[in-house]
């Protein structure tokens, strides 16, 4: 089902590239009380999770950031802060080289990368069966999340609930996207920090693959072409975005999900929302004429901003994790 949203942006702020860049570049870094873990991976890598909350047991909110997010990201930390305010508790998955330490494997982590949630969902099931657990996922993260729920046959006896904020669900419309106009701005902050991390994971290690140029990845795309897809196993970024866009998936969702999604969103175009018909029974789209990407700011007043995901997200959950 397609909803309209009860979102309306900020009289101040309706403009899309406010709506995304206030809360995520602008906006003060709300502090945030954490516990890391490092949970250790079948095939000898690793990824770190940080936990809110101080029950052992009890409803669970698992989150899945965005592309070369972590627990440094302004979203992460305040939605983390509102899982505690509602008494659930948190956990921040990491996905591999993204929580400050490069990961062991010359793999990386990338938007179809479900098999490190899969385990760590698991792996939490096996110490209770009972309690409710829902997951959340922003952009590249939302994208996993969608994905796992429409391949995974026991998705409901996995998870509750879910909800996924500004997916690119179909990954090469975005990255062209990302490549026209004012969103450049946005696609050569990313690209910069996609560089660096691989730089950094590649320069004291003893690998095989040869490094490209940072002067011939001029685009997503183009790192997606010559880093993402030989690091992961597939034959180009075409393959790789055809293999790995959410939108394909979304039919065969069986857990109760929540999609919030703008169709402002200056990382997409319009053409990326699926339709109607690609949606499951449980499935919901809540889309809005504005938002932004990871955006959705409202307030009347400019220097009193009230960040709407932070009471849309948790409304949702409060329906399931009873």
């Amino acid at each position: 089902m397609i909803a309209r949203s009860r979102f309306e942006p900020a009289w101040w702020s309706k403009n899309r590239h406010l709506q995304t860049l206030l809360p995520n570049f602008f906006r003060q870094r709300p502090s945030v009380q954490t516990r890391r873990e490092r949970l250790e991976l079948p095939d000898g890598d690793f990824v770190d999770i940080d936990w809110v909350g101080g029950a052992s047991h009890g409803p669970l909110v698992i989150v899945l950031h965005g592309l070369e997010g972590s627990i440094d990201s302004r979203y992460a930390a305040a939605i983390l802060n509102r899982i505690v305010d509602n008494g659930w508790r948190g956990a921040l998955l990491h996905f591999r080289g993204c929580s400050g330490e490069p990961n062991r494997l010359e793999r990386s982590y990338h938007s179809g990368d479900t098999g490190d949630f899969d385990f760590f969902l698991r792996q939490i099931r096996e110490q209770d069966r009972q309690f409710p657990i829902g997951a959340l996922g922003y952009s590249l993260g939302g994208n996993v999340l969608l994905k796992w729920l429409g391949e995974t046959k026991d998705a409901r006896q996995l998870l509750t609930t879910a909800c996924a904020v500004s997916v690119p669900f179909q990954l090469n419309l975005a990255a062209d996207a990302m490549h026209r106009g004012f969103a450049r701005i946005y696609e050569t902050m990313l690209l910069n920090r996609l560089k660096r991390s691989v730089i950094t994971k590649f320069k004291d290690n003893n690998s095989t693959f040869s490094l490209p140029s940072s002067q011939t990845m001029k685009s997503i795309r183009d790192f997606d072409d010559r880093v993402t897809a030989p690091l992961n196993g597939f034959a180009s970024a075409e393959d790789y975005y055809s293999r790995c866009s959410s939108r394909q998936f979304l039919r065969s969702i069986t857990v109760p999900t929540l999609i919030l999604h703008a169709k402002d969103d200056p990382f997409m175009t319009p053409e990326t929302v699926p339709d109607a018909e690609e949606l499951s029974d449980s499935v919901t789209l809540e889309l809005s004429e504005r938002g932004g990407h990871v955006g959705f700011v409202r307030g009347t007043f400019p220097f009193r901003p009230h960040y709407w995901l932070e009471t849309r997200i948790p409304e949702h959950f409060r329906n399931y994790l009873k």
